[in-house]
């Protein structure tokens, strides 16, 4: 299946934001994202909508919010569609959101106030689950945690689910690695911080969806993130698919 682009491919670049939201099957959630981002009090943006072949109504609603649209079934997996997505892109930063992640209000504004006057190259975003639970709050303070003691090292950290970056970053650098299979987004943070600077941001909180924590439950999940995080504490890049964490199927 060929690369199918929707809307004009860009001939410009523009002083703004580019949201690129990487898709596959969902229907169910992108409706809510996309909502809270047309709910923002801030309008300097364009929405991308890179899908990886959905065969559900994914397409059709992202037209409908009149987001542009990328196709690649090629490969399926979240880096191929960030990058397609960059690719694309006209604006001078941008920001990745999953599809079943949300914004608070006043979140664009915050984040891109925060990258712009701090001069950053990259940056991440604190997280809570959505919908929480009380004890859920330990995955997402540790991965907070996590976060903000290594965004002054070497080796940065932030979720996939909410970043920035960039577009001279990402000239330098290029994509998401794609034979990282898994914790792309840690190893995309580490090659980001060596030429640049990388924070988290603050007064905005990335609403991170629980839905593989209610699907697979509390413990089952937490071994999954345990041992990519051995990889990646050890700056080891996962090539190989050691633990089931598929993308589409959530």
């Amino acid at each position: 299946m060929a690369i199918k682009v929707f809307g004009n491919l860009p001939e410009l670049y523009f002083d703004m934001l580019s949201i690129i939201i990487p898709t596959l099957n969902e229907e169910k959630y992108l409706p809510r994202l996309l909502e809270a981002i047309k709910g923002q009090d801030f309008f300097d943006y364009e929405i991308i909508v890179s899908d990886g072949g959905s065969s559900d109504q994914t397409v059709m609603i992202a037209n409908k919010f009149s987001a542009r649209v990328v196709i690649d079934g090629r490969i399926k997996h979240p880096s191929t569609q960030r990058n397609n997505g960059m690719a694309i892109a006209q604006g001078e930063i941008f920001l990745f959101l999953d599809a079943d992640s949300v914004i608070e209000p006043g979140f664009l504004k915050i984040a891109d106030k925060q990258f712009r006057e701090k001069k950053l190259t990259a940056a991440g975003f604190y997280l809570v689950f959505n919908p929480n639970r009380w004890y859920y709050n330990f995955y997402s303070f540790i991965s907070n945690a996590i976060c903000l003691v290594k965004q002054l090292t070497a080796y940065p950290a932030a979720v996939g689910a909410g970043m920035m970056v960039s577009r001279s970053a990402y000239e330098k650098i290029g994509g998401f690695d794609v034979e990282v299979t898994l914790a792309e987004d840690y190893d995309y943070c580490a090659r980001l911080s060596k030429i640049g600077k990388f924070r988290m941001i603050k007064g905005c909180r990335l609403l991170y969806s629980s839905r593989r924590l209610e699907k697979e439950g509390f413990w089952r999940t937490g071994w999954k993130w345990f041992k990519m995080g051995v990889f990646t504490f050890s700056h080891r890049k996962i090539k190989k698919q050691i633990v089931k964490y598929d993308f589409g199927k959530f």
